[in-house]
């Protein structure tokens, strides 16, 4: 069982306090007595109570009376009601108010343990998910977008103003430039956050299973569908689609898309049934749409129904000033990661960061500041532990890389990011950016070695002739 649960057992009859509480700490709860609805209602305000076992019919407050109280004060804790033999439409009623079930007396104890365990879980799993969701939001806050910069003050303006509403949204920039975190921002920080945030990477999926991604499928619609298949669209229904890489969508389904956009409903594949949907569509790209709406790869009704709220992400290099602001983020966040005594970053150090270009944009900055706090072995992270993290060459010798007094499965692992990425760089330059034919030559499927990519602060687009 979970860490001691609290159960607070109301009766007027004394006897059967005593043999209820018998009972209970027999299972490793905890029990609180009350000889009345309102005594009950005195412990809840003193005690975290798991869950209520009330009486149907006591002098003053009956039971149903003691729901209602309960509902009013927006107290969600589970209730097992105690009914009179033969009194069903009571336990009904009961149930109509909120009940988690019933029982009628005499009072079998062991169907009694075997109620309440069920009704303990419930609120446990309730717990935790109101924790996680907590934590979520918590994470993706606006306090977790860092920036002081007078560009990002706009942004952060901005999303602020429609994060409560359901207007679309169009977030450009760079890769590495915190598309996505933007994204969850205005999803956590909105009504629908209780509801799901579905993400869509466009770019890493075919045409065919993106169709089936997003609208599902019905059995036999091809060859291998063997069973009905919700899509991501029926998954975040209440919530938040983020459609990353946008611009990547095939013209097919640019169309389908376009469609839920201005009807809120589609088809799934192989299917005839319309399908009504509430989501709310938030956008990324890191290309010029403008340009793509030009050349005829991207419709141009849709970018203007992507683009009702534009925000445009500038790159790391055009806010420099926000760097020693997302070092100490990066810093603290991975020094608590890892454990690490890291606590701060030598001027020289900071200085040669100023000074990078940052194709990879914040995304690279955070993965050399983890690799930093992991590998350095002071309190200050110093000027070569940057330089060995900020340019990994694959021709260092062994030499340069082995440092004695770091544990070997750190090296390993460091060692294993900084040959993967050098690889995955010199390929994409070899195959002048083109994923799939870098993919195929490594050996990798496309979404594997796009999630590398991604990983490393890596984009197709510096390899561009």
């Amino acid at each position: 069982m979970m860490p001691k649960s609290t159960i607070l057992v109301i009766d007027d009859e004394p006897a059967i306090l005593k043999v209820m509480a018998a009972n209970l700490q027999r299972e490793g709860y905890r029990v609180e007595l009350a000889q009345s609805a309102e005594e009950g209602l005195r412990t809840l305000q003193e005690k975290q109570i798991d869950t209520i076992i009330v009486d149907y019919l006591m002098p003053g407050m009956t039971g149903l009376d003691f729901l209602a109280e309960l509902n009013r004060r927006q107290l969600d804790i589970p209730v097992v009601v105690i009914t009179a033999h033969g009194s069903i439409e009571h336990a009904v009623l009961a149930m109509q108010r909120g009940a988690v079930n019933y029982l009628t007396k005499p009072v079998n104890y062991d169907e009694l343990i075997s109620v309440v365990h069920k009704a303990v879980e419930r609120q446990q799993l309730r717990n935790e998910v109101l924790r996680l969701r907590r934590e979520v939001s918590s994470r993706y806050g606006f306090d977790q977008i860092v920036g002081q910069n007078h560009q990002m003050r706009r942004i952060f303006d901005l999303i602020t103003e429609v994060a409560d509403t359901d207007a679309t949204v169009l977030i450009r920039g760079e890769t590495g430039t915190g598309k996505e975190l933007i994204a969850r921002a205005l999803h956590f920080n909105s009504p629908r956050k209780h509801r799901a945030f579905v993400r869509v990477n466009c770019a890493a999926l075919s045409e065919t299973l993106l169709e089936s991604e997003l609208f599902g499928h019905e059995k036999g619609a091809f060859t291998g569908a063997i069973r009905t298949r919700i899509g991501r669209f029926e998954q975040a229904e209440g919530g938040t689609m983020f459609f990353d890489e946008v611009g990547d969508i095939p013209p097919s389904i640019q169309a389908k898309l376009l469609r839920v956009l201005q009807e809120k409903e589609f088809e799934r594949v192989g299917g005839n049934k319309t399908i009504q949907v509430d989501v709310r569509i938030i956008a990324a790209t890191n290309k010029n749409l403008e340009e793509e709406v030009a050349r005829g790869r991207f419709r141009e009704d849709l970018f203007y129904r992507l683009n009702v709220i534009p925000i445009h992400l500038p790159p790391l290099r055009e806010r420099l000033d926000d760097l020693p602001l997302l070092v100490s983020h990066f810093l603290k966040l991975y020094a608590e990661k890892f454990k690490k005594p890291v606590r701060d970053i030598s001027p020289e150090a900071l200085s040669r960061l100023m000074v990078h270009d940052w194709p990879g944009n914040v995304r690279e900055l955070e993965n050399v500041i983890e690799r930093a706090v992991i590998i350095e072995k002071q309190e200050v992270i110093t000027l070569p532990t940057i330089q060995r993290c900020l340019q990994p060459k694959s021709e260092a010798s062994f030499r340069y890389f082995i440092n004695e007094e770091v544990p070997l499965k750190t090296l390993k692992e460091e060692f294993l990011r900084q040959f993967e990425r050098e690889y995955i760089i010199r390929l994409l330059r070899k195959c002048q950016g083109n994923i799939a034919e870098a993919a195929r030559r490594a050996g990798m499927h496309y979404k594997n070695f796009y999630q590398k990519m991604q990983r490393y602060g890596i984009s197709k687009w510096e390899f561009k002739e």
